[in-house]
C-alpha cells in the first residue's frame, strides 16, 4: 500500500499560491477600478476620450488640494508643574495654545466630480418636467441622508459611510424612474450621479462646514481624506448601478 503524504508538506505550496494570488490582485486592482470608473462615466454624455481624461484627472487630482483660507484657533490647555518632592502637582497652570488649519478643496475629490455633475444638468433639464422633478427629489433626499449620517472626526474632518450615498441615490432613482415612465432609462445614470455627488459634497461637507472648522486637523480638505470615497465613489457607483 502507498503511504499517505503528510498534509503539512502542502503548506509551503499553499502559502506561495496565496501570496501569488494576493500579489496579482493588488497589481490588477488599479486596472479594475479604472475600468469600472471608465464604464460609469461613459454613461454620462461623455465621449470615450472625455471619460478617460476625467478618470485620470480624478486620480491625479486627488493629490492636489487648492487652499482657500487659513484658520487660526487657540485652546486653553492645563500645564502641570511639578516641584521638588512632588509639590504643586495638584495645582495646574493654564496656557493658551495656538493651532493653524488649512481649509482646502481637493481637485480629484471635489472639483472634477462637481464639474461633471454640473455638466449633466442641461441634459436632464431638457429631458422634461418629470426628469427634473425626479432629479430634485433624489438629490434633496440624498443631501438630507448624508447630512444626518456625517460626523466630524478629530484629525480627519467629516466622514460618513461610503456606500450610503450611492445606495440612496440608486434606489431612489430606480423607484421614481419606474413611477414616472417619462424619465427614461438613459437618464437614470446622470440622475444618480448628480445625486451621488451632491449628497456627500453638500450634505456631508458644506452643511457641516462649521463642524469642520471646529475639528482639529492640519488640513481640512473638502473632497479629500474621508469624503473622497463619499463623493467620487458615490457618484461613480451610482452611475454604474443605475
Amino acid at each position: 500500500m502507498s503511504q499517505m503524504r503528510d498534509p503539512q508538506a502542502f503548506l509551503p505550496m499553499l502559502g506561495c499560491a496565496t501570496l501569488l494570488a494576493a500579489t496579482m490582485f493588488i497589481c490588477l486592482m488599479p486596472l479594475l477600478v479604472y475600468e469600472v470608473m471608465l464604464t460609469a462615466l461613459r454613461r454620462l454624455h461623455l465621449t470615450p476620450e472625455g471619460a478617460a481624461l476625467s478618470v485620470f484627472g480624478i486620480f491625479a487630482g486627488s493629490l492636489i488640494n487648492l487652499p482657500i483660507r487659513r484658520i487660526e484657533r487657540s485652546e486653553v490647555q492645563p500645564q502641570w508643574v511639578v516641584g521638588p518632592m512632588g509639590l504643586g502637582a495638584w495645582s495646574p497652570r493654564f496656557r493658551r495654545v495656538r493651532h493653524e488649519s488649512l481649509l482646502a478643496v481637493n481637485v480629484g475629490g471635489c472639483v472634477i466630480p462637481m464639474a461633471l455633475a454640473i455638466w449633466q444638468l442641461p441634459h436632464l433639464f431638457q429631458a422634461g418636467t418629470a426628469t427634473t422633478l425626479v432629479l430634485l427629489v433624489v438629490t434633496v433626499t440624498n443631501i438630507v441622508v448624508c447630512y444626518r449620517a456625517a460626523r466630524p472626526v478629530p484629525g480627519i474632518g467629516i466622514v460618513m459611510p461610503g456606500f450610503l450615498s450611492p445606495l440612496v441615490a440608486v434606489v431612489m432613482t430606480w423607484v421614481l424612474s419606474l413611477t414616472f415612465g417619462e424619465v427614461g432609462e438613459v437618464n437614470r445614470a446622470p440622475i444618480a450621479f448628480v445625486a451621488g455627488v451632491a449628497g456627500p459634497l453638500l450634505g456631508a461637507d458644506m452643511l457641516h462646514l462649521r463642524d469642520m472648522l471646529r475639528t482639529p486637523a492640519a488640513v481640512l480638505s473638502i473632497g479629500g481624506a474621508g469624503t473622497f470615497d463619499g463623493i467620487v465613489l458615490s457618484g461613480v457607483l451610482a452611475a454604474l448601478l443605475a
